[in-house]
């Protein structure tokens, strides 16, 4: 316990009891000057200010320095502004013992300082003895306050250590104010036009750094430039505690700029990171929304009626293969790389992962990309068995409608026939060759019935569940075909008993006629039969099927000698008919009773028959080559795909081994899988000329390949495979490249890192034998930061991230805080005006929008809670 009513010489002389610094001994000045009232006038004007410009923190202020301290408690305040700590709780009595009380626990606390007091008691300054208080002052400001100052270099003052300058020197040093002004320039060199000082005119300088001072340093003006001047030796202690105010000021902003400098750093880090998460969340948005969009189109299975439209689908397909999809496999790949950049810069930044918002994850980028590529298969396979479905159904309908044609066109007029009476006014020999070309005429009917059951059996495929768009117009002529053909059979019977009723009242008939007649109808309708055969329609989807029609066209043409031998048989029997009549003097008239089969009209067809053959030849042997090109086409692609395909396989077998056996440093590994990536881009025309091949293929309509297991789908999703890996091994790379630089790894460390990863993925399970050596719970902690999603897997990245976290010199939450404070001027929160005077404008601008209002209970209007910011920008677990 200090014993504060000791008694030295000074105390008893009358002289103000001070604090005696060791340093202070040696110039300890005569007691005659402490008593100089004009020096008294000083301290009091100075060490009122200088306490004023502390109290004024806590809200307070002092009129009369040696009153208002009587009762100790705004002394007690004093204290715990200037040390920043918490004095004893104060006692609030109103009595004289209240009082001593108060000022001893200050006493206390100083002497709890180091400090040695002398001959200052309680009693002394609740008294309100002013040489007391004003001693017990100066004691706080020594202690508190002084510091070494320096003003060189600077042409006039020659000071260096203020409190160690001889008395004598003090007028030299202070007295012109060049001193003043020149410990401002030091600092704050736009405030002051020092060259423009005159060392004749101190009244000017001392005015000039005095408002300099209060305006721009917020120092309070503690001495009259007319004090300095009018006396002849200006007081040691005012003037000294006046200079600290000066070196405190520059000390605190020296400190405001460091702690300025360590947000922006923080808060530019900060900045970017939200830039490339707000960058992230727009492209994943966009390649997510482009799925959402593209996948119901995919997944349209609305049928088109015609070949040509689903044709144009299909071409729409492939346009979206080529044009659309690349930059958006592009688009998913940078998306990754980003992510994996941005999560390194986080961890290497000491901030919390980045974790996108809902439906944005990577993973969920693959699992759309997935269902798209899903909907892609799917879409392209039902096109292509809609238009083999579209194929057959037009094949069916045009051959309908030429069998119906050909029906239609036999039948034309036969009703009328039929109905017809001519056999009631007819001849017996008419009523004869009536009956006689009846018959013929239901043979020519018979032979008909086979067309008929074509037709119907055409029909009968069910076109209208095919889903053939023009059904309901073939249903219905099929209808009126068959429902004619029985009417003609109605008919046909009808007219033969009319006939037959009359055959008995008829005599002879030409044989010859009859025979021809028969003769004729069978091979008419073989001529027919031939020439609908030789112009009917083909489709085959190889060169087997086509060389099987080409040998039944050879063996039909086998057939034609004999048919021109049974045609030169029927005309001779017209030509013996010819014979006989004009032999026997017969004038015929009109044709053959029995057939409405000329000799001429069979001629005509058979010279028909004769030029529709060469012609089927050369149908045939055009399907022959094109069906010889669409080979050519298969093995052309073939060819192509086993060389691209195993390529591709290889080359994603050595990434793989590139990734684990990485050689020389990660900027020579850099270059060389840059070079590998590059020689991989070139490879890209025989990718571009295969696409050209397939599209070929697709437009010839081949759907089969037999020379190769390579699909086009198979090497699109392979070669996108290939450029994903390679561009991710590069980013692995480039984010080791920025994990070392950051954490200061040396090539030797990452080259030791990258042989014991490498080993224990070789050697799987290893993992496991580390636990006894680590303990269990050392093991888990460890596996929660390498594997923070229990996954199973560690990256090399997360290991290199393990290896030297503990090492690294990063900012953390605590230091941004203490940073705040000091911009703060050490409250526990901050002003808007405060950031935007201590900061740069776009991140003072930053940090306002998102600080939250400070609730404490020392909370002003415009209070930012800064602490909480700091929280945020790491996140709890760093606090």
């Amino acid at each position: 316990m200090v014993d504060y009513h000791a008694s030295n010489s000074q105390a008893s002389s009358g002289g103000p009891a001070v604090y005696m610094d060791p340093r202070e001994q040696e110039n300890d000045w005569d007691r005659d000057l402490l008593l100089d009232p004009a020096w008294e006038k000083q301290q009091r004007k100075t060490f009122t200010a200088w306490c004023n410009s502390h109290l004024r923190k806590a809200g307070t202020q002092i009129e009369n320095i040696e009153e208002d301290f009587r009762d100790g408690l705004k002394l007690m305040l004093l204290l715990e502004v200037i040390s920043g700590e918490r004095l004893p709780k104060p006692e609030r009595g109103k009595m004289r013992v209240h009082k001593i009380n108060n000022v001893n626990k200050a006493l206390d606390y100083i002497a709890s300082k180091g400090v040695k007091l002398v001959s200052i008691g309680a009693e002394e300054i609740v008294d309100g003895n002013a040489k007391m208080t004003l001693g017990m002052i100066w004691t706080i400001i020594l202690r508190f306050a002084i510091q070494d100052i320096s003003t060189a270099p600077y042409k006039n003052p020659t000071c260096t250590h203020t409190h160690t300058q001889p008395r004598q020197q003090l007028d030299v040093i202070w007295k012109d104010g060049l001193a003043f002004n020149a410990l401002i320039h030091r600092h704050r060199p736009e405030l002051i036009d020092y060259d423009k000082l005159r060392k004749d005119d101190p009244l000017t300088n001392l005015n000039n750094a005095f408002e300099v001072a209060e305006k721009y340093l917020d120092i309070p003006k503690m001495m009259d430039a007319e004090d300095i001047v009018g006396t002849l030796r200006p007081d040691e202690k005012a003037i000294m505690t006046y200079v600290s105010c000066f070196y405190h000021a520059f000390s605190g902003a020296q400190k405001a700029e460091t702690a300025a400098n360590r947000i922006c750093k923080v808060l530019a880090v900060n900045q970017e990171n939200e830039h490339l998460m707000e960058d992230y969340e727009k492209l994943a948005s966009d390649l997510l929304e482009w799925i959402r969009r593209t996948i119901p189109w995919l997944e349209n299975r609305a049928p088109e009626k015609t070949m040509a439209e689903m044709q144009q689908k299909l071409e729409d397909f492939r346009g979206y293969r080529r044009v659309h999809k690349p930059p958006k496999v592009q688009e998913k790949c940078q998306l990754e790389i980003n992510f994996n950049t941005l999560q390194t810069k986080l961890r290497l930044s000491n901030r919390p992962a980045f974790m996108p918002s809902e439906g944005r994850m990577v993973s969920d980028i693959n699992g759309s990309w997935h269902n798209l590529e899903g909907a892609e298969k799917g879409y392209e396979e039902w096109m292509l068995n809609e238009i083999r479905r579209l194929e057959r159904l037009d094949h069916l309908a045009e051959k309908f409608r030429q069998k119906a044609t050909i029906h239609e066109s036999w039948t034309d007029g036969k009703e009328a026939m039929l109905t017809q009476k001519d056999y009631e006014t007819a001849s017996l020999s008419e009523v004869k060759a009536l009956l006689r070309k009846h018959e013929a005429f239901e043979s020519d009917l018979a032979a008909h019935q086979d067309r008929v059951e074509q037709i119907a059996a055409i029909e009968n495929t069910r076109m209208e569940i095919l889903d053939y768009y023009d059904s309901p117009s073939v249903n219905a002529r099929c209808q009126k075909i068959c429902e004619q053909w029985d009417a003609l059979g109605s008919l046909t019977q009808s007219r033969r008993e009319s006939l037959e009723r009359t055959e008995k009242q008829l005599e002879s008939i030409d044989e010859l006629y009859l025979e021809y007649a028969k003769r004729a109808a069978p091979f008419n309708n073989w001529m027919e039969g031939a020439m609908e055969d030789l112009q009917d329609m083909f489709i085959v989807h190889n060169i087997e099927e086509i060389q099987g029609l080409i040998t039944a066209h050879e063996q039909f043409k086998s057939t034609l000698p004999e048919a021109n031998k049974e045609r030169e048989a029927i005309q001779a029997i017209q030509a013996e008919v010819q014979k006989i009549a004009q032999y026997n003097g017969i004038k015929l008239s009109g044709g053959n009773p029995y057939t409405t089969i000329t000799p001429k009209s069979i001629d005509d067809k058979w010279h028909k028959v004769e030029q529709l053959v060469p012609q089927r030849d050369r149908a045939l042997q055009e399907e022959l080559a094109k069906q010889q090109s669409n080979d050519h086409l298969r093995r052309k692609f073939a060819n192509q795909a086993n060389i691209v395909g195993p390529w591709i396989q290889t080359k994603m077998e050595e990434i793989g081994r590139i990734s684990i056996e990485m050689n020389g440093t990660l900027e020579d590994q850099l270059v060389n899988l840059r070079e590998y990536e590059q020689s991989i881009i070139e490879y890209k025309p025989n990718i571009d000329q295969l696409e050209g091949d397939h599209q070929l293929i697709q437009e010839a309509l081949i759907f089969d390949n037999k020379y190769t297991a390579y699909t086009m789908e198979h090497l699109r999703v392979g070669w996108e495979q290939l450029l994903t890996t390679i561009a991710r091994t590069i980013n692995e790379i480039e984010n080791q490249i920025l994990t070392r630089d950051a954490k200061g790894i040396s090539q030797e460390q990452l080259h030791e890192y990258r042989t014991s990863f490498n080993h224990f993925d070789k050697v799987r399970g290893q993992h496991s034998l580390c636990m006894p050596c680590l303990g269990d719970a050392e093991f888990a902690r460890i596996m929660g930061i390498v594997d923070p999603n229990n996954s199973g897997a560690v990256t090399f990245q997360a290991f290199i991230d393990f290896m030297s976290r503990e090492t690294t010199d990063t900012d953390t939450a605590d230091q941004v805080i203490a940073s705040f404070k000091i911009l703060a001027a050490d409250k526990n929160f901050i002003t808007a005006e405060e950031l935007r005077r201590e900061l740069p404008p776009d991140q003072a601008e930053y940090c306002i929008a998102r600080m939250a209002p400070y609730s404490g209970p020392d909370a002003k209007p415009g209070a930012l809670d800064y602490m909480s910011f700091s929280t945020a920008l790491y996140g709890e677990s760093d606090l």
